[in-house]
């Protein structure tokens, strides 16, 4: 960065940059849906490109393991099965944890302005009751409480995991906690951040995620 004021050149986004984070956002949710298959025709004509950006898109989500290709078949959107679920939670549980630790190291008074912030969101989202906007809530949550812990490399796994969670929540629709309750859980989360209780902060990050798998097992 240039000195105070001064500007600087825009970063630009390349064509396939777009497409990638199109394609996310279909996977995410649902739109696209888990074991759909991927026509480049069709997709190129519904998002106004050439196929060229669209393969190279297509092939970055490969790589990150939402797409899978089959031989003589084509791309087709990954399908989570329980074992797969379990391991995106438990991942979820070990960077958390170690967020959750270094929070407890660090500045707690900044990271509970930022997750004060969101759960308030998420109280808003609950009022409503709309679960799409819970669950985006929730994530938000989430997401803020590993960037608190102000590591960019936790940051960086927990982002790795952000559209297959998305998946998993949409499979938890039918069996997700009532609003309060939901809303209950990670207020207890902040307040144990805010009185400086870390090993009960580290108990109720488990007792989450261990919740998340047995309610998506029942569903």
């Amino acid at each position: 960065m240039g000195r105070l004021g001064e500007l600087e050149p825009v970063p630009r986004r390349s064509t396939v940059e777009i497409v990638s984070d199109e394609l996310r956002s279909a996977i995410m949710y649902g739109a696209l849906e888990p074991g759909a298959q991927l026509g480049e025709a069709e997709l190129a004509a519904r998002l106004g490109i050439s196929r060229g950006p669209l393969r190279e898109a297509m092939q970055r989500l490969v790589q990150e393991g939402l797409l899978v290709s089959e031989p003589h078949r084509g791309l087709f959107v990954i399908t989570l099965d329980q074992g797969d679920v379990e391991d995106v939670y438990l991942t979820r549980l070990a960077i958390e944890r170690a967020a959750c630790q270094l929070i407890m190291q660090r500045n707690r008074g900044e990271a509970v302005a930022r997750l004060t912030e969101a759960l308030e969101a998420l109280i808003g989202a609950a009022r409503e009751r709309d679960r799409v906007k819970m669950s985006d809530a929730d994530q938000a949550f989430h997401e803020v409480l590993v960037s608190s812990s102000g590591s960019p490399r936790l940051e960086r796994m927990a982002a790795t995991l952000l559209v297959e969670t998305r998946m998993c929540l949409n499979a938890l629709q039918e069996t997700y906690p009532e609003p309060s309750e939901l809303v209950e859980e990670h207020r207890r989360l902040v307040d144990a951040i805010g009185d400086g209780e870390e090993e009960r902060l580290l108990q109720l990050i488990e007792e989450h995620m261990t919740d998340s798998i047995r309610r998506l097992r029942a569903s």
